[in-house]
């Protein structure tokens, strides 16, 4: 009598503990899961908003370069113009990158996989 209790309890406890591990295993599974999504919509945000302000720089560099170039009296000199300019700022952000782009990235990113 007192065996086949023993028996019975230890099948419950076995029958707990698989009912936890697949529960436990699944939260998990459903945590990666939105982490992986947020992460995926925060870049592809990022992606869409980059590629608009592509377009209104390019349309507004082109548009400088002619208004500079109507000025000096050549197209060509408006155009290195705005190159110059472009070149300027791409060594300033070059020199400033480590607190301009990495930081707020990796805070971003640390938030999510760490915060939730």
């Amino acid at each position: 009598m007192a065996f086949e209790e023993l028996k019975e309890h230890s099948e419950n406890i076995q029958n707990q503990t698989k009912d936890y591990i697949d529960k436990n295993l699944s939260y998990y599974k459903l945590l990666a899961f939105k982490m992986a999504m947020k992460s995926t919509t925060m870049i592809l945000k990022f992606t869409l908003i980059l590629l608009c302000f592509c377009m209104v720089l390019l349309f507004c560099s082109i548009a400088l370069a002619f208004a500079i170039s109507n000025c000096l009296g050549s197209y060509t000199y408006g155009f290195l113009c705005v190159g110059g300019i472009y070149i300027i700022f791409t060594a300033l952000l070059f020199l400033v990158r480590d607190k301009i782009i990495e930081g707020p990235i990796l805070e971003k990113f640390s938030e999510i996989f760490f915060n939730d």
